[in-house]
């Protein structure tokens, strides 16, 4: 019993040695994390502060092995917090497309929805109908060119009928008819080669404004000409309009549509042109059989001049265009 009692402290001594050496072990372990751990010591306070702030929120903010912050959401807080970028994912993709914002686009997936859901969505639809105020019209005067292809032909049928010629002109032979098709080219031809170099002084603005004036002088004389002659030079007047609304609606569109539909919208303007065809077909099957139905055919198209007029007055000139003349900010950014 002696000895045994002698053996017991002994034994009860050594245990307790190991035990203190293993928390000094891990004491030791404890402090080397930290100090590895240590340049990120001052920004613990900070991350406390912002989890007890976003409490309330449900959002807890903290720190991954890299020093980066993410967040955390809650359960609950997650899925209503998937469900309003969901839902607000379309409307801020069109308001981030309207405005030109080509990085916004690309880096983020919508947003939060918030309580100024209404007036941005107003705002919206706004961006988006100068967009299409800014197509629109000057695609109109890619229509007034397809609605040229396609009126001539019934315009000369009707010309060179008796019945339905009303002038005493009407028997035109080849070389006539030919030039009535084909002034508006030849003017279309002469007002391109001028674009070139007058357009970046007019402005791409002005350049459709001077397209439509010219649409609507041509159109006037091809419907009141007493002569061939004047019929030929009112052919050969809206052929001018037609180089100049081909050179300045492409530029204008691209200067002032968003990035994200630019090629969509200039590729419009040619459906806008073969709309114009069909225009044209439409109103030679409408009249050609009128008496001196072909002063109708061209006059047809006035009432789009006048809008191409209209709408063009009403925009501002395009931004780059501005730049390019080194107009002050304000008014760059204003148009």
């Amino acid at each position: 019993l002696d000895m045994v009692a002698e053996r017991l402290p002994l034994r009860t001594t050594t245990t307790t040695t190991t035990a203190t050496n293993t928390a000094t072990a891990a004491r030791r372990a404890t402090l080397r994390r930290m100090e590895v751990a240590e340049p990120l010591l001052g920004q613990r306070s900070a991350s406390r502060n912002a989890m007890a702030g976003a409490g309330a929120s449900g959002v807890a903010r903290h720190r991954n092995g890299s020093g980066e912050e993410r967040s955390a959401l809650l359960p609950r807080e997650r899925r209503a917090g998937s469900g309003a970028r969901r839902r607000g994912f379309l409307p801020s993709f069109l308001a981030r497309a309207a405005s030109g914002d080509e990085e916004s686009l690309l880096s983020s997936d919508g947003g939060e929805t918030s309580g100024g859901d209404l007036s941005s969505s107003s705002s919206e639809i706004k961006s988006w109908g100068r967009v299409a105020l800014a197509f629109v019209f000057p695609a109109l005067g890619g229509l007034l060119f397809g609605y040229d292809i396609g009126a001539t032909s019934g315009a000369l049928v009707s010309l060179t009928t008796e019945a339905t010629g009303g002038v005493s002109w009407y028997d035109l032979s080849s070389l006539q008819s030919g030039l009535v098709v084909s002034a508006s080219l030849a003017g279309a031809l002469c007002s391109s080669v001028a674009a070139f170099f007058v357009g970046d002084a007019l402005g791409r603005r002005r350049e459709i404004l001077l397209a439509a004036v010219l649409y609507a002088a041509g159109t006037l004389l091809e419907s009141t000409a007493p002569s061939f002659a004047l019929l030929v030079a009112g052919r050969l007047v809206y052929g001018l309009g037609i180089g100049f609304a081909m050179h300045g609606a492409p530029a204008y569109i691209a200067e002032t549509a968003p990035q994200s539909v630019r090629g969509l919208l200039i590729s419009l303007k040619e459906v806008l042109i073969v709309a114009g065809i069909l225009l044209g077909y439409l109103a030679s099957y409408l009249f050609v059989s009128a008496f001196a139905g072909w002063r109708s055919i061209y006059l047809a198209a006035a009432p789009i001049a006048a809008i191409l007029f209209a709408g063009m007055f009403w925009l501002p000139p395009s931004p780059r265009w501005l730049v390019l003349r080194s107009q002050p900010r304000q008014r760059v950014v204003d148009s």
